[in-house]
């Protein structure tokens, strides 16, 4: 049986990332339509606060697979990252496998991809100010994509040390580094936290009328997202019904809220719930991350490969 693999270099090489937003827009509706087979994650503790998790899925049209993704939290200090993973596709229609590829970079930039598909569609049309905070791989990342759904004239990155912001800021002309998480916020369209912080690193009232939140962040004990803002904002997520589990397979920031308050992206992709509602509105996507949007990227890459004829055949 042959195998084709696809290292890091060639995935970043064959992901076009304007064609993700399109395919990551086509998962959702996919979830929220019903025509997607996910189970619940599940994962096993290792060494040094590490986990190894299992993440399987099959979706109409996307495809069927599964990625192995660790966690290990300080990897920074071994100049590793965080998030490691691999990803396998296999023929929906038979179970044979046909990819195994690097899972790293489509962890990174489907997860940032994902917010940006909602700030496509739920930031003001206007937003010329964007507020990363966060400098790590997911700083990186939403600095990557998020220009692409919007002509930001200003992008304000603050990170826990000024030196990383200031790396970050150098990969963009629009870009500069700010001291504070508030500075970022205050007066900010769009809000991008990309941390790893168990509590919250702003506040309700740094968030101006009308702007858009995103929050891909998970740590305990109560996550990256304020809670007051959760409440007072139109909060839109993946899943429903993965997002508000109980924790920590769940959100911390929206554990208790009513999950009828929240709308899944693909419902309002679908135009079965609305986006935002008025200008002042404030909204905010809060990521947990998805089977479907791998899937998506993965077969995203898989297609482009089999196409330009890249990666490695192996026996098996």
């Amino acid at each position: 049986m042959k195998l084709l693999t696809l290292s890091q270099a060639d995935v970043t090489g064959l992901l076009d990332l304007d064609r993700l937003l399109d395919a990551l827009e086509d998962g959702f509706r996919a979830l929220s339509s019903g025509r997607v087979e996910v189970p619940a994650r599940t994962a096993a503790n290792a060494e040094n606060q590490g986990w190894l998790a299992s993440m399987p899925g099959y979706g109409e049209g996307l495809g069927l697979g599964v990625k192995l993704v660790t966690v290990f939290p300080h990897n920074d200090a071994a100049g590793l990252p965080s998030h490691q993973a691999l990803i396998a596709l296999f023929d929906p229609s038979t179970g044979s496998p046909v990819a195994v590829m690097d899972g790293t970079r489509i962890t990174a930039i489907r997860t940032a991809g994902g917010a940006a598909v909602s700030v496509r569609h739920l930031a003001r049309q206007d937003a010329g100010v964007l507020a990363i905070l966060g400098a790590g791989v997911q700083g990186h990342a939403h600095l990557e994509i998020m220009p692409r759904v919007r002509r930001f004239a200003e992008i304000r990155v603050a990170s826990r040390t000024m030196d990383s912001a200031r790396r970050l800021a150098t990969l963009d002309p629009r870009a500069h580094a700010v001291e504070s998480f508030e500075a970022a916020v205050r007066g900010a369209d769009v809000v991008a936290m990309c941390t790893h912080s168990g509590q919250p690193v702003i506040r309700q009232e740094w968030v101006a009328p009308g702007a858009h939140v995103t929050s891909i962040g998970f740590a305990a004990p109560s996550g990256e997202l304020d809670r007051g803002l959760a409440e007072a904002a139109h909060v839109f997520v993946e899943s429903r019904e993965a997002a508000f589990l109980p924790p920590p397979a769940g959100c911390f920031e929206l554990a208790g809220l009513d999950p009828s308050t929240a709308t899944e992206i693909g419902e309002m992709l679908l135009g079965m719930r609305p986006g935002r509602r008025s200008r002042d509105e404030i909204t905010v996507y809060k990521s947990m991350g998805h089977a479907v949007e791998d899937l998506a990227a993965a077969g995203l890459v898989y297609r482009e490969a089999v196409a330009k004829g890249a990666g490695s055949t192996i026996e098996i």
